[in-house]
């Protein structure tokens, strides 16, 4: 039985891998096609081909569960159509057995999604982003681990975090006459109130001389700037560019702040069940392939993946936007589709025994 095993799980994931790879050059080139719109003279061809190589990890992770279940549905299809399940439950492997050598292929899926998740996809996402804005705005010169640079004039501005809604938070503004520093400011927040103008709260001001240096500190001031908050909401952080320990880290950031943090919670949460709906996903297929009939064609098979994934992902969506607007439960939002789908499919695994 450990051979049949081993060879469902390797079929398995031969055909994960083939739908993930197909599946992940049709959204690059969707990516592509879009990012050709935008094309300009600092952002060209090689800057969009680099742009869609570092978001491709990111796009890897999500489709992953799609992948798992369009590849299962096809190779155990082939299987059954060519009655290799047949002859296994012959030979003494029950259907449980079958899905268990389906749940390894997924075990070895969910650790390489999460080692790309966690530690890849996060890293070149930041690139992206930053890759893609650099070539688009001049104003921004680097956005680093010490957060976002920007210039205006002879200031230096650097913003270490840009909250969700384009607001600023530990702002820090370096005023430079010619090759010397004249003021550092730092305010805990600056909030856009219109007209190129900005509300920092809570100063801490040093003006800077060849004589003295004189702190000062301030409740709030007006900053004018071009800078817009349509571009820093653009560079806001968001959940695909951080990392589980990051996205919890922020939530905790956000809370401690009093802000807005249900997006990223619900984010959060998502995150923590995506292996599960990897595993659900494969345990899916399994009475769609022994429960049919074997003259069912390939084509067929993959419309069942397409619509059974779609249908999935749409109601994860609704559900999810359902808990933003009435401030439900996050984890309970998160967690509630892939349960669904879970009792669905036991209940169709266990019709299978009778």
């Amino acid at each position: 039985m450990r051979v049949l095993t081993l060879y469902i799980a390797k079929e398995v994931l031969k055909g994960s891998f083939v739908a993930l790879l197909f599946l992940l050059t049709l959204f690059d080139l969707f990516t592509f096609s879009d990012e050709l719109k935008d094309i300009s003279a600092g952002y060209g061809l090689k800057q969009i081909i680099s742009y869609v190589a570092l978001t491709s990890p990111s796009v890897f992770y999500e489709l992953v569960p799609a992948s798992a279940l369009l590849g299962s549905l096809f190779i155990l299809g082939a299987m059954g159509n060519n009655r290799e399940l047949i002859a296994m439950r012959a030979a003494g492997l029950s259907v449980f057995g079958i899905i268990r050598a389906v749940m390894i292929a997924g075990s070895v899926l969910v650790i390489i999604s999460l080692l790309v998740g966690e530690f890849v996809a996060p890293v070149t996402q930041k690139m992206a982003q930053t890759l893609r804005l650099s070539a688009q705005n001049e104003q921004i010169h680097i956005n680093a681990k010490y957060g976002l640079w920007l210039r205006e004039g002879n200031l230096f501005i650097n913003v270490r975090q840009v909250i969700d809604d384009g607001h600023l938070a530990d702002l820090r503004i370096y005023e430079v006459d010619g090759s010397h520093l004249r003021r550092v400011q730092h305010a805990d927040q600056a909030v856009f109130i219109g007209d190129h103008q900005w509300r920092m709260d809570h100063i801490e001001q040093s003006d800077i001389s060849t004589r003295q240096t004189k702190a000062s500190s301030l409740d709030s001031q007006l900053w004018t700037s071009t800078i817009a908050p349509n571009l820093l909401k653009i560079i806001a952080v968001t959940p695909n560019n951080l990392s589980l320990y990051d996205l919890a880290d922020y939530v905790s950031f956000l809370k401690q702040n009093h802000q807005e943090s249900h997006t990223f919670e619900l984010a959060l949460w998502g995150r923590i069940v995506n292996p599960l709906v990897t595993f659900i996903m494969l345990l899916l297929s399994t009475p769609f392939v022994i429960g049919v009939k074997r003259g069912v064609s390939v084509g067929e098979r993959m419309m069942v993946g397409i619509v059974i994934g779609m249908s999935f992902n749409i109601i994860d969506k609704i559900i999810g936007h359902l808990g933003l607007i009435y401030n439900l439960s996050p984890p309970l939002m998160a967690f509630m589709p892939s349960l669904i789908v879970l009792t669905l499919t036991v209940f169709a695994v266990m019709r299978l025994q009778e």
